[in-house]
């Protein structure tokens, strides 16, 4: 008797188990991503767009990342979610991390992309503000914790001006710019990177501008920090997060107006985006990166001179020491 063979299809039972492990390997690798949280110290702006473009562009996606971005309301409560382990890092200005890790709280600036915080003091066209010497006798608009003028003692000493003769107006932090545009002060200062542009879209003004920056300000700006708990737990994911968002910041310079359209499709209520996209070409412009390192890398001698700034206008007692403010560790070479 001959035997007779036929071709054979798998059987139903057995395609139902290639589908099952075929989304079990699915959701496995879904789920092999690694949620970070990432919470900015203020309101939606154009400053975060690099951040938003590395979204778009699948730059998290591709190390394995989740991330989640929020708006916050004050680096105070982003620094209290990050050291309570609500949050794993916080964008904010690098003073202000500086400044609470002298007040001994446990968190490091990992990478700082505004070595220098793009900080101006405008002034009205018919009283011009373009040298430090043109403030004495002017009447400036003062917050409390502003990067503009809480430092301004030292921006006195550095251009010998007498800061005396300066009248400061302290008054709430949002209400500094409706006073300047009533002309009830001279001058007010605001960042490049956020204000400025709205402020000339709104107005159609090309306001005077004195860049303290340039006139000896060196105040650490925009950066990133995270807790030690969490730089012990977790560098890893750090660095991979790190070397995302370095891939964002190349690919703004590239193409801001698309960083622009990323951070407008989350800002429902922002500006139009050509304002988006000065403020996203203006914070680019103020990423200056240390020769043969990569972006956010930070400089040792700019941290004392900040712990030198702190000690001057905040009287610091028992300054702690560069080392305990920052680490290179997790960027990329």
């Amino acid at each position: 008797m001959t035997a007779r063979y036929r071709k054979t299809t798998p059987s139903s039972t057995a395609m139902a188990l290639l589908t099952l492990l075929a989304g079990l390997a699915c959701s496995f690798s879904a789920s092999a991503a690694d949620e970070l949280r990432v919470r900015f110290s203020w309101k939606l702006k154009g400053e975060y767009g690099h951040l938003y473009l590395a979204q778009d562009r699948r730059f998290y996606a591709a190390r394995d990342l989740a991330v989640r971005m929020g708006e916050g309301a004050g680096a105070q409560a982003a620094l209290v979610a990050v050291v309570q382990g609500q949050e794993d890092i916080v964008i904010m200005p690098g003073i202000f991390a500086a400044s609470a890790i002298q007040k001994r709280m446990p968190i490091k600036i990992i990478a700082l992309c505004h070595p220098k915080t793009p900080v101006v003091m405008i002034s009205h066209p018919d009283k011009a503000i373009l040298k430090p010497q043109d403030l004495e006798g002017k009447i400036v608009a003062h917050a409390v914790g502003e990067t503009g003028t809480s430092y301004l003692g030292t921006f006195c000493a550095v251009n010998k001006i007498d800061c005396t003769r300066i009248k400061m107006v302290q008054m709430d932090a949002q209400s500094r710019i409706a006073h300047f545009l009533q002309n009830q002060v001279d001058a007010v200062s605001i960042y490049r990177t956020s204000d400025l542009p709205v402020l000339e879209q709104r107005t159609g003004i090309k306001f005077p501008i004195l860049d303290l920056a340039q006139y000896g300000l060196v105040v650490p700006g925009l950066a990133a920090v995270t807790s030690d708990a969490a730089i012990a737990r977790n560098p890893d994911v750090l660095k991979r997060y790190l070397a995302a968002v370095g891939e964002g910041i190349d690919a703004t310079r590239r193409d801001p107006r698309a960083a622009a359209n990323a951070v407008a499709k989350v800002w429902q209520v922002g500006p139009p985006v050509d304002v988006i996209e000065a403020q996203v070409r203006a914070t680019i412009d103020a990423m200056v990166p240390e020769e043969g390192k990569p972006i956010g890398w930070i400089d040792a001698k700019l941290i004392e001179q900040t712990i030198e700034l702190l000690a001057t206008e905040q009287a610091v007692d028992h300054p702690r020491p560069a080392a305990s403010l920052f680490t290179n560790e997790l960027l990329a070479n």
